[in-house]
Order: structure tokens, then sequence, then C-alpha cells
């Protein structure tokens, strides 16, 4: 018997031998499946627009259109996110600061996961311990957080092979709640309030789609309106953008009441009696002051004021608001957050939304701001005065429309005419609406337009450096 059980205890002895062997080696390496962001690069993206004056106003009387520009790059070849976050030069630098700061809680996490648990990243970013303390959920800390959010979004709608606007429209009503945060906002808008609203609206969504496709997105434009063009320019430019279709312009105002008169008068009779004329005045004046200026100027009979005041004073501008109807109060550009959004809904302090696509923390957030003005009955205006903002708000007006309010009434989207030339599928505003985006993807700028005019070693800041004599200032 020994003889026979020997050697069936060495072989034994020896599989034991081998199990461990196998155990202790490491595992072989699967092929990954998945995309994994493996890094992340920004950019210091700066237009020299200040040169003609181009969106100038009563604040803001020489801005230079920039960005803090993100690129996620993957384990898949050619497969890149893009996005962005808009400034005006002279702290650009700040913004693309935070953005790399968030880099170690975006690289490493991989795309598919991201789709089914957007709000994973989205709190791992905006509710980062110690980062968020810059904020919380304003300012820089949360525009950085945007830039990569919208690179986020872009890179899934181009895995998926669709412009933005489609990816998310494709997207069931139970998976778009779980896009959206509803923490600070439930007293407005619950994640069940969210879904029936959804749900509701989803047997008139291909209609929509197909509406839009077909003739577009309402459009207005500043481009006439800049406060530091002339007269003269003033006139030309309405009519040349009244040939274009537009019949909705908007101005600046909020620098010299006198002067604000005058451009009116020569801005309501270049359009005539019949279109829209909106003003702005950039957070100029004090509430009454507001109050009082916007009743001198209601002669030109303007269609709204927007941001009349400080844009965190919810009250000062329910108040305005109540004294200048029924013209109405616009504002949003420069709100905080979804937080600042109800506060003024629930105040009654604007009749329209404007909505940034930079501000916020991407389009989780702009969805949450979208549901809550469509259950208040507001209108949602888009703000798109800088670089990239008309590439991405295209997508966001036609989001609202064809899942979320659908009415056009008292919709219009804002356009400006510059630097769309540095983008790829440049937005296509004509017969005075926007058409839709066809390019997979939220907005991308072109290499060579980075390459062009990156802080400060572009080769167009290096040239006008060396020509001016001045040393590269951030």
């Amino acid at each position: 018997q020994a003889g026979l059980a020997g050697p069936s205890l060495r072989a034994s002895r020896q599989s034991l031998r081998r199990g461990r062997l196998l155990r202790a080696m490491p595992k072989r390496k699967e092929p990954d499946a998945k995309t994994r962001i493996d890094s992340l690069v920004v950019r210091d993206i700066r237009f020299p627009t200040s040169d003609f004056l181009d969106g100038s106003d009563a604040i803001h009387t020489d801005p230079d259109y920039s960005c803090a520009y993100v690129i996620l790059k993957t384990s898949v070849a050619g497969l890149e996110g893009h996005g962005l976050t808009f400034s005006l030069g002279r702290g650009n630098e700040v913004i693309a600061a935070c953005c790399r700061a968030y880099a170690p809680f975006v690289v490493g996490r991989f795309l598919e996961d991201i789709a089914v648990d957007m709000m994973g990243l989205y709190h791992a970013l905006v509710n980062e311990q110690q980062l968020r303390w810059l904020g919380p959920e304003k300012g820089v800390s949360h525009m950085a957080c945007g830039a990569i959010l919208n690179a986020v979004w872009d890179l899934l709608a181009k895995q998926a092979g669709k412009p933005l606007w489609k990816y998310i429209v494709d997207l069931t009503p139970e998976q778009l709640v779980e896009c959206i945060d509803f923490k600070y906002i439930s007293d407005v808008l619950t994640k069940a309030e969210a879904l029936e609203m959804l749900q509701a609206k989803r047997p008139g969504v291909a209609a929509r789609e197909e509406e839009m496709r077909r003739d577009g997105f309402p459009a207005y434009t500043t481009s006439a309106g800049w406060l530091g063009y002339s007269d003269e320019k003033i006139r030309a430019l309405c009519q040349e953008y009244i040939a274009q279709g537009l019949n909705h312009f908007k101005m600046k105002v909020g620098a010299n009441l006198e002067d604000d008169i005058r451009r009116s008068r020569v801005m309501r009779e270049a359009i005539g009696p019949d279109r829209k004329l909106m003003m702005d005045a950039n957070q100029r004046w004090e509430v009454s002051e507001a109050i009082e200026n916007m009743k001198k100027l209601a002669f030109a009979n303007p269609w709204w004021i927007e941001e009349p005041t400080c844009p965190d004073d919810i009250l000062g501008h329910a108040a305005i608001a109540r004294a200048i109807a029924p013209i109405g109060v616009a504002t949003g550009e420069v709100a905080q957050n979804k937080v600042i959004f109800k506060q003024l809904l629930q105040a009654k302090a604007i009749k329209f939304c404007q909505i940034d696509s930079c501000r916020v923390a991407g389009p989780s957030e702009i969805l949450a701001i979208l549901l809550m003005a469509a259950k208040m009955g507001v209108a949602v205006c888009p703000h798109a005065g800088g670089v990239g903002l008309n590439e991405y708000v295209r997508h966001l007006a036609m989001i609202d429309y064809i899942l979320i309010s659908g009415t056009l009434d008292d919709r219009v989207c804002e356009s400006t005419s510059h630097l769309h030339e540095h983008f790829y599928d440049p937005v296509d505003v004509s017969g005075g609406t926007y058409k839709v985006a066809t390019r997979a993807g939220y907005a991308e700028m072109k290499r060579e337009s980075m390459d062009e005019f990156e802080f400060p070693m572009g080769s167009q800041w290096v040239k006008r450096l060396a020509t001016s004599g001045e040393k590269a200032k951030p």
C-alpha cells in the first residue's frame, strides 16, 4: 500500500506547489475594454478682441475674449474630450491653474463608468473636500469644474458618435435625472418631479427634434450694439443683421445715461418699431438707479433689461422687476450656481432666465436650471457673448426646447459674430435661427488656433509682444 500511495502523494504535493506558485504569480492582464482618461491638459487661450472693442460694455471696456481650455486624452487613439470656460483675458491663468488642480480626480477614471454614474464624478469635483473651500460651488473653482465637465460630456458624445444635444435627447428620462444633482434645490424641484416633467414631454420629442433640424432655434444678436461702437457702425450693422433675417437686437447701456438715450434712438430707428430691442447694463447700476434709468429709456420700448444691478442681489432684481414692468428683467450669465437661479425664480425677480454654458458646473447643472425655469414658467434665453459660447449654447437651447420646455414662446438665444472661425463645426446662424450642430461632441477649437493664440508663447502673442516691446503679463 505504501508503494502505491507514494507516487500519488508526491503528485498531490507537486500539484499543491504548482497551485501556490500560480496564485503567487501576477495575473495576466486582460485587454482593457474600457476607455480610460489618461491625462488632463490645460491651455491658456486668449484672443485680442480689445483691438476693435468687440465685447465692450459699461463695466468691461476692453475685453480680450479668452478661455481656459481643457483636453482629456484617453487610452483610445484619437479620442479626446475638449472643454472650456470663458474669461476676459487677465486672470485666465488662474482658472487654468485651478483646472490642473482637479486633474487627480479625473485622470484614471473610465468613461464607461462615468456614463452610468455622472454624479460620482460631479461630486468628486464639485465637493472635493479641500478645493471646495475656494467656492464652494462658485467662482474660479466652479468655472474650472465646468470646463472639465464640459470636456467629459464632449467625450461621452464623441464616443457615442453624436452631437451633444442629440446624445442628451436620446437619454431616457430615467437616465437624465441620474445626471442631475438635486441637493439644495429640492424645495423647488425634486428628482421625482423632474422625472415626471421629462416623461410628460416625451411624446413630442421626435416632432420637436425634427422641427429644430428643419427650422432651427430663434436667435438674437448683440454684435450690433457693443458700447464702444460709433452710431454709424451701429446703423450699418443693424442693416446687415436685418438682411440676415434677425429680428431681435441687444445693445449695451450703463456707462452714461445721455449716451444711452441717444444710442437707443439710433438703434430703435435702425431696426424699426416692430423688432425686439433688448438692453444690457452689465451690473453697472444701483437698484434705484436702474429703476430711474429704465423709466427714461422706456421710450425705446425695450423687451428686457439685462443685469441691471449686482448679479448676487436677488431682492434687488425683484424690486427692479416690480418697478419697471412690463419691461422684463433678464439675468444669469454670471449667476454662480443653481441656487442663485432657484432664488431668482422663487422671488419672481426675472422674466428671462439666461443660462451660461461655462459659469456653472457643466451640462448637469444646466439641466437642473432648465427644469426649475420650466416648472416656474420662466423663458430660458441663453447667454452667448464669448469665445465658444455660441458653439455651446446651440446645444443647450435645443435640449431645453426638445426635452423640457416644449415651447418657443419668448425664447431666443444670443448670438455674436466673433471668433467662430476658430472652431470645427462653427455655429450657423442664418435666417434668424441657430441651425443644429452636426459634428460629434460639444465643441472643439482648431489645433492651429490654439497654437496661434495660446498665451504667452503662441505665435500671435509672441509677435504682438515683440512688436510692442512689452513683457508677457498674466
